[in-house]
């Protein structure tokens, strides 16, 4: 049976995942109360785990160096609870070349080299060229998924990547390209992004 964390847990680790957020942001990363977000922020703040900073009128939640040495532990303990050490770790060995692709691919759709620039800019009038990555993507979309799900039997929090992920890509070609990489929506590679995230600090290991 899949372990649900903690909301103690979740709301640290929201925070680790979305890099910086309010508390409706935290909430709703993990479908936590909100009040009970709220709460534990505040109480991550009285730890020292967590600092509140805004710019601009924007504000938003982000770990200190002892948060995330408190998320890494809390994880790692969990994991070694659920017997689940092995199975990430061979979840994550499978991911490492998948997410080779995936970098490819999102270069390649931010850059088409030319014979003068190997580093031109993809203006996205060559639609072969941008029906490639997508293709790609399609493909990464199809190995996500017994990936996330095998990781979910373990780990509850692992559930929902390859929806996400997927998702996102419908809408890209609907026509909304910035559903491929953009930072500003859920997009691939934000959701991406956060499932390797999620991956290296349930495993306390590099990104590199």
């Amino acid at each position: 049976m899949t372990h649900v964390s903690t909301p103690e847990l979740l709301a640290l680790h929201a925070v680790r995942l979305l890099g910086v957020a309010d508390d409706e942001a935290v909430a709703r990363r993990f479908a936590l109360d909100p009040a009970v977000a709220k709460e534990l922020l505040l109480d991550g703040q009285a730890f020292g785990w967590v600092t509140w900073s805004e710019f601009a009128g924007i504000g938003g939640w982000s770990l200190t160096a002892a948060g995330r040495a408190e998320n890494e532990r809390g994880l790692r303990a969990e994991l070694e609870a659920r017997g689940g050490v092995q199975a990430v770790e061979d979840g994550y060995g499978e991911f490492l070349p998948l997410n080779a692709r995936l970098q490819k691919a999102c270069t390649q759709w931010q850059l088409r080299p030319t014979a003068d620039d190997p580093l031109a800019f993809n203006d996205h009038t060559d639609a072969g060229w941008d029906q490639q990555v997508v293709d790609e993507l399609a493909d990464l979309a199809d190995r996500l998924q017994p990936l996330a799900d095998q990781l979910a039997t373990h780990l509850d929090r692992f559930d929902g990547y390859h929806r996400r992920f997927a998702a996102a890509l419908d809408r890209a070609r609907a026509g909304d390209h910035a559903w491929i990489d953009q930072t500003s929506v859920d997009s691939c590679h934000k959701v991406w992004f956060e499932l390797h995230e999620d991956l290296i600090a349930t495993l306390n290991v590099s990104r590199g």
